[in-house]
């Protein structure tokens, strides 16, 4: 048995070895390597920090009866009583109805309304017509409540538009500003008025993101505008529709302390006080507050609550969520 020599000029070729495993990079390295997109990044995290996170630590009031003149420091501790007095205040139920039955109105009949706007926008044959109404629709979101308020009652007030023609054909005493029967119902189409044409742009850009593809191909297979709206446009709109919705459930116990502030005067605390209102009044001007913060906190920790439950809601349900 001959052993044959190995041919020094070929060369024998190595079995691949295990790939090498990069170094893992440390936080601060990846931090600097990423510095200029960082950059950009502290200007909002020093907002959000100064002006949301830095003001949390004020909660401690709601466990103190507080003064200013003696300060956090000086104020004395009185554990939860604050929050024991807010449960038996009547003031506080009467508050936390009325901002109740105003967020189901809103989430009802105001979160579909920008849906429903950018649907019949899209629906617009001609660009430049829908250009138009945009421009219009837009206007009133960048309006202060206290311009919409008076705009309002010059045509629903007493002595508005209105009550003018309706005077002219015999109906007296029209007034629907100073109305607290109908009052909540005038907060939910004075916020639609005002920021449904705002609203659409998100919805917008939903579905500028659909492909044209898929409504030629609709076309072709003759489905009608209808059917294209209901299978093509409406599934793409449910996730964004999903995340606000989401968002809308998390501040539904804040339901627009300027504009129900304005009107107070009119209707009464009775069909006006809520939430943010109540805080004003208890804290700002009557100087509770402890109860004040409170309320605020609790308000707060509902609110958080509800953001988790309806995440996991959507995402038991074939969802994304927000997080």
């Amino acid at each position: 048995m001959s052993v044959q020599a190995a041919d020094p000029g070929t060369r024998t070729e190595r079995a691949p070895g295990p790939p090498v495993p990069k170094r893992r990079q440390s936080l601060r390295q990846r931090v600097w390597r990423e510095r200029w997109a960082y950059t950009f990044i502290v200007p909002g995290a020093l907002f959000f920090l100064v002006f949301a996170y830095v003001p949390m630590l004020g909660n401690v009031v709601a466990f103190q009866e507080y003064t200013p003149f003696r300060g956090i420091e000086g104020s004395p501790w009185v554990g939860f009583a604050n929050f024991t007095a807010i449960m038996s205040d009547p003031e506080v139920l009467t508050a936390l109805r009325n901002t109740l039955v105003i967020a189901v109105l809103q989430l009802v009949f105001a979160f579909p309304a920008p849906i429903a706007l950018a649907l019949l926008l899209n629906s617009l044959l001609s660009e430049r017509v829908r250009r138009m109404v945009q421009t219009v629709v837009y206007l009133p979101y960048f309006l202060s409540w206290v311009i919409v308020i008076s705009v309002w009652q010059q045509v629903l007030g007493g002595g508005g538009l209105v009550a003018g023609l309706l005077d002219g054909w015999g109906i007296a005493g029209f007034d629907a500003m100073t109305n607290a029967d109908t009052f909540k119902i005038l907060v939910v189409l004075q916020g639609i008025w005002k920021d449904c044409g705002w609203g659409t742009i998100i919805f917008f850009a939903a579905i500028a993101g659909i492909p044209s593809e898929r409504y030629e191909a609709a076309a072709i297979d003759g489905a009608s505008s209808w059917q294209r709206t209901w299978h093509i446009t409406l599934p793409a709109l449910v996730p964004v529709a999903t995340l606000l919705l989401i968002l809308n459930i998390g501040s539904i116990l804040t339901v627009g302390f300027e504009q129900l502030l304005l009107q107070q005067p009119m209707v009464g605390a009775d069909a006006a006080q809520v939430l943010d209102t109540f805080v004003y009044f208890r804290g700002v001007m009557g100087g509770q507050w402890g109860i004040a913060t409170a309320a605020g906190l609790l308000k707060g920790v509902i609110g958080t609550v509800l953001v988790l439950s309806a995440n996991r809601v959507a995402k038991r349900l074939g969802g994304e969520g927000i997080f």
